[in-house]
C-alpha cells in the first residue's frame, strides 16, 4: 500500500510538472518538441503545447522527487522519461484523431503516461498485472480530474465580463483570495494576513498598550494638495485638479468612511482616480467594502468622471457593481480626457504586486511619445518598466507611506520591492515624476504610528 501511494504521488506530480512550468514561465522557453513540423497527414506532429521545457520539467521532477520518496535515482529519472514519452505518444495520437492541441481526451491523456513508467517499475518491484491495472485506473481518474480543473477552472474565464487577460497564475491567486471564503481554509491559504497581522501583530500591540492609540491614529485623514508643473502640458489642462484616492480599505475601521466623506464633500475637482485596494482583507468577501463604497461614491464632486485601477486586495468581480455606480476601470487600458479640443490620456495598469496581472504594453498601445500621459498603478513596483514608456506622471499607492514608522528609522515595512525613496510622497526616477499616496485606510493590522492617511488633490500646471 505504501509503495502504491508513493508511485501515485511520483507520477501525479510528474504529470503536473509540465503545466506547472507553463504557469510559472508562461511563454518563456516554450520551444515545441516537434519544432512546428507536420506529419504525413498535414497535421502537427505533436502540437505547440508539447514543449522541451515541459518534458525536461517532468524528468527532473521525477528524478528529484523519486529520491525524496526513497526510489533509486535512476528509477525516478527513467519513470519520468517514460512518462513524458507516453505523454508525447498521446499527443501524437490525438493529432491523428483530429483533436486540437490542448483538447482534453479522458483516458488517452492519462493511460500512456501513467502506465509507460511501469516498463521499468513493474520488473524492479515484481508487480502483478492486476496491481498495474488498478494503478492505471486510479492514476487516470486523478489525472483526469486535475486536467478538468486546470482547463475548466484555471484556464477559463470565471464570468462573462472578466476584465483581465486570462493568465493561469493570476487565476490561481484569484481563487485563493476571492473564492475560498470558508474558515479555516481562507485563513490557512492567506496565512500572512489571517495569522501574522490579526493574531501576532495585534496581540503584540495590545500587550504593550498602544493598539487603541494606533487605531485612533488611523482615523486621522488629511487632505493634501500636490503640484506638478510640465512644459508640455496641454494648455487647456493648466490648473486641472485630480482627486486621487487610494487604499481606501473602508471596511477595516469603523468611522473611516465618514472621515473620508467629510473631506470629499468639500473637495471638488475635475477628475477622480481610485488607486485600488477597496477591501480591508486580502481574502474573503468584498461585499462589506462594496457597501461602504456605495456610501462614498455619491459624495465625489467631479466634472470628468471617476476612474479606477485594481489593487492587490481587489477581486475582479467588484468591477461590474462599481461600474454601475459610475466608476470606469482601467484594466491595462487607457482613456482620453478632452478639454477645449485638447487631450491628456489616463493609463491604468492592473495589479503588479500579488495578482501579477500588469500589462503596460497593452495599456500604452497606440499612444505616441508626444502624448501627455498619466500612468496610474496601484503599486510603484512597475517603476522600471514604466520608465520605458515615459509617462509624464506616475500616480500610485499601496505602501500606506509605511503605516508604522519608527523614529529615525522609517517604515517597518512598505510591502513594495521599489526603493524606499519611491514609497511616500513626491519622487522622481530618472526624469519620471511620481507620487505615492499614503492611502486613506490601513492594511493588515488597523493602526498607524508616525504616519497619516490622506486624500490627495493633484494639481497640474503648465510651466
Amino acid at each position: 500500500m505504501v509503495l502504491f501511494v508513493k508511485l501515485l504521488i511520483l507520477l501525479w506530480l510528474t504529470n503536473f510538472a509540465p503545466p506547472l512550468t507553463a504557469l510559472v514561465f508562461e511563454s518563456k522557453y516554450n520551444r515545441p518538441v516537434d519544432g512546428g513540423r507536420v506529419f504525413l497527414d498535414g497535421r502537427p506532429l505533436l502540437g505547440r503545447n508539447k514543449t522541451i521545457r515541459g518534458v525536461l520539467a517532468g524528468i527532473i521532477v521525477a528524478g528529484s522527487l523519486g529520491r525524496i520518496l526513497g526510489f533509486p535515482f535512476w528509477l525516478g529519472l527513467g519513470a519520468g522519461f517514460l512518462s513524458m514519452l507516453g505523454d508525447l505518444f498521446s499527443s501524437f495520437l490525438k493529432r491523428r484523431l483530429s483533436f486540437s492541441s490542448g483538447d482534453t481526451v479522458p483516458g488517452l491523456d492519462q493511460v500512456p503516461e501513467g502506465l509507460a513508467p511501469f516498463c521499468i517499475i513493474a520488473p524492479f518491484y515484481s508487480l502483478s498485472f492486476p496491481y498495474v491495472f488498478l494503478f492505471g485506473v486510479i492514476f487516470g481518474i486523478g489525472a483526469c480530474l486535475g486536467s478538468v480543473f486546470m482547463y475548466k477552472v484555471i484556464l477559463s474565464k470565471p464570468f462573462e465580463n472578466y476584465p483581465r487577460k486570462l493568465r493561469a497564475l493570476t487565476r490561481v491567486r484569484e481563487l485563493v483570495s476571492c473564492k475560498v471564503t470558508a474558515r479555516p481554509f481562507s485563513h490557512i491559504l492567506n496565512f500572512e494576513d489571517a495569522v501574522y497581522y490579526h493574531v501576532f501583530m495585534k496581540s503584540v500591540l495590545k500587550a504593550v498598550g498602544i493598539y487603541e492609540r494606533g487605531q485612533r491614529n488611523a482615523l486621522v485623514v488629511e487632505k493634501k494638495e500636490v503640484l506638478f508643473a510640465f512644459k508640455d502640458l496641454p494648455a487647456a489642462f493648466d490648473g486641472y485638479k485630480i482627486l486621487f484616492i487610494s487604499d481606501l480599505h473602508l471596511d477595516g475601521l469603523p468611522g473611516l468612511t465618514q472621515r473620508a466623506i467629510d473631506i470629499i464633500r468639500r473637495t471638488p475637482a475635475d477628475l477622480c482616480i481610485l488607486g485600488g485596494d477597496l477591501r480591508m482583507e486580502t481574502y474573503g468577501t468584498f461585499t462589506p467594502a462594496l457597501e461602504q463604497m456605495r456610501l462614498l461614491l455619491p459624495e465625489i464632486q467631479v466634472k470628468d468622471g471617476i476612474l479606477g485601477v485594481l489593487g492587490n486586495h481587489d477581486c475582479p468581480e467588484i468591477v461590474e457593481p462599481l461600474k454601475e455606480l459610475g466608476v470606469n476601470f482601467l484594466v491595462n487600458g487607457a482613456l482620453p480626457v478632452e478639454k477645449n479640443g485638447e487631450r491628456l490620456w489616463l493609463v491604468g495598469t492592473d495589479d503588479c504586486h500579488y495578482f501579477k496581472a500588469q500589462d503596460l504594453k497593452s495599456a500604452f498601445q497606440g499612444l505616441t511619445s508626444d502624448t501627455f500621459t498619466i500612468l496610474v498603478s496601484h503599486s510603484n513596483e512597475v517603476y522600471r518598466e514604466a520608465l520605458e514608456y515615459r509617462p509624464n506622471l506616475f500616480l500610485c499607492g499601496h505602501t500606506h507611506a509605511g503605516q508604522i514608522l519608527l523614529p529615525g528609522i522609517g517604515p517597518v515595512f512598505t510591502h513594495s520591492k521599489a526603493p524606499r525613496a519611491l514609497c511616500r510622497g513626491k519622487w522622481n526616477y530618472k526624469g519620471m515624476p511620481g507620487y505615492t499616496s499614503a492611502g486613506v485606510g490601513v492594511s493588515g493590522v488597523p493602526v498607524r504610528f508616525n504616519s497619516t492617511g490622506e486624500i490627495t488633490v493633484v494639481v497640474l500646471k503648465k510651466s
